[in-house]
């Protein structure tokens, strides 16, 4: 029992440290916005634009940024909002100390207005020596939450904790860990024996 409290604390400490990373990058005003056409292959079909190699760059007033690249990506227009359906996508934050945070998917939405980002499929985040997977990780800038979900595994140096879902508000710093079946546990499992 008293392992298991433990690992769920050094699980809520990597979330923590998680949301002071993205705090960084979410509650600040966005400065500039720039949008790359690597290989300027932009093919029209269906009123949509495929586009290979597709790079946006976020720069925030405080030397912070937040990238976010695809191999493949389809662009389209909902409510006057430029819409980008990614395909092999690659974000990362990168903070005043010139640190990392990494999110890599199968697939991303991303909106080029508001910067949310909803990332799906064979999710791999990294920072420091921590690692999150999960199926979903969604990116409210304007709500300033971030929400991992579906088939979460947290691994770190000292264990392996496993959930359903990790809501983070990033103004209050409040986490919430849960499953989608409360009478289900959430589990952490040690890497050293105490």
């Amino acid at each position: 029992m008293k392992k298991k409290i433990l690992y769920l604390a050094i699980l809520i400490t990597t979330t923590l440290l998680l949301i002071f990373f993205l705090q960084k990058f979410l509650n600040i005003e966005k400065k500039t916005s720039e949008k790359e056409l690597s290989d300027q292959s932009v093919l029209s079909e269906n009123s949509n634009n495929l586009i290979k190699n597709l790079k946006y760059n976020v720069n925030f007033e405080n030397n912070t940024s937040y990238t976010i690249t695809a191999l493949e990506s389809e662009l389209f227009y909902e409510k006057g909002n430029e819409i980008v359906l990614m395909k092999n996508v690659e974000a990362i934050f990168v903070n005043t100390d010139n640190e990392f945070l990494k999110i890599t998917s199968k697939n991303a939405r991303y909106n080029n207005f508001s910067y949310n980002t909803v990332f799906e499929n064979q999710i791999k985040i990294e920072y420091l020596t921590n690692f999150i997977t999960s199926e979903k990780l969604t990116l409210n800038f304007e709500e300033n939450v971030v929400i991992i979900s579906d088939n979460i595994v947290y691994e770190g140096l000292q264990g392996i904790g496993k959930a359903d879902n990790i809501k983070i508000n990033l103004l209050t710093k409040n986490i919430e860990i849960s499953m989608n079946n409360s009478k289900e546990k959430i589990e952490i499992i040690s890497k050293n024996k105490l």
